[in-house]
């Protein structure tokens, strides 16, 4: 074996695995695997892809960069998120001054507007905590902005400033309010000082009334600039997956807890300031983790969606209410009789996403600043609903889309279970629809990952595809809040995605759930990428996603051990594939045993180098985390090793994820 020794132990692992593998090396004969290069199935470009939930603060608060929570005063509590430190709710407040909200009821949208009266400039402020605080950096440029509307023409200027935990002013802004009507002020403050626990204060200069609107804090640094922009940093590292699709708003959050508060899609388009805001499902779901505050902009809208699958190079896939209410919660129904709004905006997201400039749906996207398509090709129809109220339900939507629209592949659901009654009556049902896509979930312990790797070796090969839509190996139970991000359980979905790629004819889509969590507003663990207002984190199971995604192939073909797959023996799992674009054999290896494996290969045609890439992931224990103190304790090591006469012998180390890529002469 040539591993390159220096570089690997530098590593935080290489002297343990030069210890295991020189010492497995001398040991027993290797295990031999046979590759055969024979096309088996063609691995979809969507194979690997991102799932977007609204949940954890993954948009307001994540996702979305808008520092200032609640700026337009409509959650149920108005004031939510804003104080005055100086005001006496149960005084006149003659010496600092005093906010309220008017409700305007013929504001179908945005119906509260603050009133500010302030009696004395020097005492009187308004403060805003942000999503458990503002995450500031030293020398970036942020930008405020807010309606005034000022009558009487008696406040001079607002005075916005930036302070961190402890009062200090780290950024400062004065804005003249010179119209007496509504207007819209601008300005960009530049911080002095990084603060995970910033919060926004505003003053006024001079005595009277302002009606404000709208106030709004973005880091000037987005993702691509965008004023309305994303986080980058967040962004980045789902870029970094380069995933085949963005899958989105979710998950439970277009079905509601009352059809009153599902996702309505047309709602999160157009201006700002005329998106409703509404109460997030997530809000006060779970005792263990109650976020009262928890709602939702929709500044991160569909058309902003649409915009970010785009610039990931991913196929957008919305996710459509079916008439169905979360039957976690209230499950109401609408009647079959009365789908039609229902079919329409499906209907007319076609449009949105499709349509011509001159149609009215692609008129609006066009004026969004998108003029061109965003070439959509699925739709979701409903979530996780079960039963045959589903059934019936979507038999109606697809016999409408498919009549108009037969481009559009339909994705359908089987529950939010794995087996059971429920999902064998979806499944069978659905195939007598001839449905294309079913949409599987699975969030099951460690030990049901590593032993379900043969899942789909005996699904019916002419049935509906398979999108495996939402999986993570629970460390503790389903929704315990005690669940990790631990190595134990990104190895054990390892063992699990091979039996994924092994069945490429079959299963053409697949992403982790849910895919990011703030860490002081989460409801549910375990998750993929955990964020604070400065910092994010790739956690184990993030690594195990990005290693196989950035290395799916092009074509499955055949590993084997005495003509079976590995599917657990000796606590091995593979997968193969060939690599077109970069002419390479890539294989995927997971040693789930604790011991080393000593492994023979034997390429069955010609190399164009007698060297393999070997890409490793490893921990140093199964219950290691990546956190933000030690962000690397689990990530790709890369190296080299030589081999003679089509032959590669390989120690995986125990508990490890390797792909080993070889390059090929034909």
């Amino acid at each position: 074996m040539r591993y390159s020794i220096k570089k690997l132990i530098q590593t935080s692992l290489g002297v343990a695995l030069y210890s295991l593998i020189t010492h497995t090396a001398s040991g027993a004969d290797p295990l031999k695997l046979d590759v055969n290069l024979t096309p088996i199935a063609k691995i979809q470009p969507t194979m690997y892809g991102i799932f977007f939930e609204d949940i954890n603060f993954a948009a307001d608060g994540g996702l979305y960069a808008e520092l200032v929570k609640n700026r337009s005063f409509e959650f149920e509590q108005p004031l939510m998120g804003w104080s005055q430190p100086a005001t006496d709710p149960y005084s006149t407040n003659d010496d600092s001054g005093i906010a309220n909200t008017l409700n305007f009821a013929e504001n179908t949208t945005n119906k509260n507007v603050l009133r500010v009266n302030v009696f004395n400039d020097k005492n009187y402020s308004l403060v805003n905590e942000g999503f458990r605080g503002m995450g500031i950096l030293k020398g970036e440029t942020y930008r405020l902005s807010f309606y005034a509307a000022n009558p009487e023409g008696t406040i001079k200027r607002v005075v916005a400033q930036l302070v961190d935990a402890k009062g200090k002013v780290i950024a400062s802004t004065a804005i003249p309010t010179t119209h007496k009507d509504w207007h819209k002020y601008s300005q960009t403050l530049v911080a002095t000082a990084t603060e995970e626990k910033a919060s926004l204060k505003i003053t006024f200069e001079g005595k009277g009334t302002l009606d404000m609107d709208m106030i709004s804090l973005f880091p000037k640094n987005t993702w691509k600039g965008r004023e309305n922009g994303l986080r980058k940093d967040l962004v980045q590292l789902l870029a970094d997956l380069k995933p085949g699709f963005l899958r989105f708003p979710g998950g439970c959050i277009i079905e509601g807890r009352t059809l009153a508060q599902r996702y309505q899609w047309k709602n999160t388009l157009g201006q700002l300031d005329n998106r409703p805001t509404m109460i997030s499902r997530w809000n006060t779901e779970f005792k263990h983790k109650l976020t009262p505050d928890y709602f939702q902009s929709f500044g991160l809208g569909f058309y902003e969606y649409f915009q970010l699958a785009e610039d990931l190079g991913a196929e957008p896939i919305p996710v459509l209410n079916c008439g169905i209410a979360c039957q976690f919660n209230s499950g109401e129904l609408v009647p079959v009789s009365e789908l039609d709004p229902y079919i329409q905006d499906a209907i007319d997201l076609i449009e949105f996403a499709n349509g011509t400039t001159q149609s009215p749906w692609g008129k609006v996207r066009a004026d969004m600043g998108h003029p061109e398509p965003f070439n959509m090709k699925y739709i979701g129809i409903g979530n996780e609903q079960w039963g045959p109220q589903y059934i019936e339900r979507f038999k109606v939507f697809q016999k409408v889309l498919k009549e108009k629209h037969p481009e559009i592949i339909l994705i359908s659901g089987s529950g939010p279970f794995a087996d059971g009654q429920m999902f064998d009556y979806a499944h069978r049902e659905l195939k007598k629809l001839n449905a294309e896509i079913i949409d599987e979930h699975y969030y099951r312990d460690i030990a049901w990952f590593k032993n379900n790797a043969t899942r789909y070796d005996n699904y019916d090969r002419n049935g509906p595809k398979i999108f495996a839509g939402e999986y993570a190996a629970q460390s503790v139970a389903v929704v315990s809040p005690e669940n990790k991000n631990s190595w134990e359980t990104a190895l054990a979905e390892a063992a699990f995605i091979t039996g994924l790629e092994r069945n490429a004819d079959v299963v053409q889509l697949t992403s982790y759930a849910p895919l990011m969590a703030h860490t002081d507003a989460w409801q549910w663990s375990p998750n993929m990428i955990w964020f604070n207002n400065l910092q994010v984190l790739a956690t184990a199971n993030y690594q195990v996603q990005q290693l196989f995604s950035t290395h799916k192939g092009s074509e499955l073909v055949s590993i084997t051990h005495a003509g079976k797959p590995l599917t657990g023996q000796n606590g091995l799992y593979a997968s193969a594939a060939t690599d077109q674009p970069e002419n390479a054999l890539l294989i995927k290896l997971v040693n789930t045993d604790a011991d080393a494996r000593h492994i023979q290969f034997t390429v069955p045609a010609p190399v164009k180098k007698s060297i393999a890439t070997i890409t490793y992931l490893g921990a140093k224990h199964l219950l290691s985390e990546n956190s933000f103190a030690s962000p690397d304790q689990i990530k790709p090591e890369i190296h080299r090793q030589g081999f003679k006469n089509n032959t590669l012998t390989y120690t995986a180390p125990p508990h490890s994820v390797s792909v080993i890529s070889i390059p090929l002469n034909h």
